[in-house]
This record gives C-alpha cells, sequence and structure tokens, in this order.
C-alpha cells in the first residue's frame, strides 16, 4: 500500500543515527580485520646497521616490501614515508606508515623501518617494527629530524569512545641507540592547548 500524498513512512527514512551505527560497524569490521595476522608473520629484529643496509645505498622502496599486515580482502596502503640514515653509518633506510584500505574510518598504522639488502634485485625488508597495528593507533603526521623519527597519533582510551572522536592524542619518537631503536614519549597535548 502507498502512503497518501503528504505523509512519509519514518522507518524508511534514514536519519543521523542509521548513518552512525553503519559508520561504526563498518569501522568495528575494519578494525578487527586489520589486528588479524598470519602465524609468523612477525617482522626480523635486526637493526639498519645489519650488514644488508650497505652504506650509499638508495632508499628502500616500500612499494616492494612485504609487510606482517594481514589486511583480508583489502589492500595495504603506505600513507606516508621518511627516509634518511637512522643509524649514521652511512646508509638510507626509509619509514613507513601503512594501513589497510577503507573507504570509511581510518584503521589502525603500522610503522616499519625498512633497509635495502646488497643486489640489484633484492627487495628491501622490514628491520624493524616502531609502532604495530595491534597498538591500534593512527598516525597522522611523520618527520624525520635527523636521525629522530617523529610521529603524532591518535586513537581510543575504549571502545566505548565514539570512532568518529578520537580522545588519545600524543606524539612519539624513536632513536637508534645501543644496537636498537628507542621509543619516548612527547609531553601530551589538549585541545586547549591551543594544538
Amino acid at each position: 500500500m502507498q502512503p497518501l500524498a503528504g505523509q512519509d513512512l519514518l522507518h524508511t527514512q534514514p536519519h543521523p543515527m542509521h548513518w552512525l551505527a553503519t559508520a561504526t560497524a563498518i569501522s568495528a569490521v575494519i578494525a578487527v580485520s586489520s589486528l588479524l595476522q598470519p602465524a609468523g608473520a612477525l617482522a626480523t629484529t635486526t637493526g639498519p646497521s645489519s650488514p644488508e643496509a650497505a652504506p650509499g645505498t638508495a632508499a628502500p622502496d616500500p612499494s616492494r616490501v612485504a609487510f606482517p599486515v594481514n589486511c583480508g580482502p583489502n589492500r595495504l596502503d603506505v600513507v606516508r614515508k621518511v627516509s634518511g640514515d637512522l643509524d649514521g653509518t652511512g646508509g638510507t633506510q626509509t619509514v613507513a606508515v601503512v594501513r589497510c584500505h577503507s573507504e570509511a574510518g581510518t584503521p589502525p598504522s603500522g610503522v616499519y623501518v625498512l633497509a635495502q639488502p646488497p643486489g640489484p634485485k633484492a627487495a628491501p625488508r622490514v628491520v624493524a617494527t616502531l609502532l604495530a597495528p595491534s597498538q591500534r593507533l593512527s598516525v597522522q603526521d611523520i618527520t624525520l629530524d635527523g636521525r629522530v623519527v617523529s610521529a603524532t597519533l591518535q586513537g581510543y582510551s575504549s571502545p566505548d569512545v565514539p570512532r568518529y572522536m578520537p580522545d588519545v592524542h600524543k606524539t612519539l619518537k624513536w632513536q637508534w641507540q645501543g644496537g636498537k631503536f628507542v621509543q619516548s614519549e612527547l609531553p601530551a597535548h589538549t585541545a586547549t592547548d591551543g594544538a
């Protein structure tokens, strides 16, 4: 039966709550799929100064790397990258920020250090994980200042926080010291700080 002129069927009209529920469901599916990783897909723990990171090599190309992230049916996107001599040995490493592709929402990011093995056909490889997607943070920006990598991150303090209002904001930095990357956190800022 059709409604009379001027009558609307309320249950057929989209409301903001319908869109919010749909966006929340999609975000949850994306978050869960990005956390699932195949067994044995851990990054190696050797540092960028391993013999494979030969001095004077070109910056490793992230598009040639198999990252330890399982995106299910979605592709993996390299969303940001910076390159430089992170360990001071004259070689060039790349820090790549990756996340599973999504048409809606922002899946968690992974931050990986890449080194180029010797040989013209050798693919770059992951030599360190600075931030794993399982930490459920999204990288907003990444910079390299000398040999210090800094990333601005956002995330959620609990599953109850609406996905469109991240309430965790932090800046982490990593520096090669004593044969490994040492992480430190810069002082947090809030919306009232004017940042």
